[in-house]
């Protein structure tokens, strides 16, 4: 009962002693390369960012290392909260967008080009969580000129 009642840890901090607030490595647990590469181009956008990238630590560990390197003195958690925002933000977007098209034709012809995910999708059986699931791996698979 005790181990059910504990939270598990979604992000960790390391960073080297004796290096600065700007160099710091997050260890991100039970993600992939959907928010990986996402939360990455969402930071890279941030002026003051010299350097972000992230690794899979094994293909059987659902885990990320997330590198982040700023300059000017600015911590790196501040990019990384400012990233996970913005992120947030554009998937909101997406979301809310989708709604609005998704309302706007409440039929949907189910003939053999329609997949299971749009069939689902159009007829409202997909929940909030998923969609925003489903918004990240585009995001990820085609980036911003989705």
């Amino acid at each position: 009962m005790a181990a059910e009642s504990e939270k598990k840890q979604v992000l960790e901090m390391i960073q080297a002693d004796g290096a600065d607030e700007g160099c710091v490595t997050f260890v991100l647990h039970d993600e992939d390369h959907t928010l990986g590469n996402s939360l990455r181009y969402m930071i890279m956008k941030n002026v003051e960012v010299d350097f972000c990238g992230y690794t899979i630590t094994h293909p059987s560990e659902s885990k990320i290392n997330f590198r982040i390197q700023t300059r000017g003195g600015v911590a790196a958690t501040e990019p990384l909260r400012r990233g996970l925002n913005e992120l947030t933000d554009v998937c909101q977007h997406v979301l809310n967008t989708f709604q609005v098209r998704r309302n706007y034709f409440p039929t949907v012809n189910h003939n053999s080009s329609t997949s299971g995910v749009v069939a689902a999708v159009m007829s409202k059986k997909v929940d909030s969580d998923s969609m925003i699931f489903l918004t990240i791996k585009l995001l990820s698979v085609h980036g911003p000129e989705l």
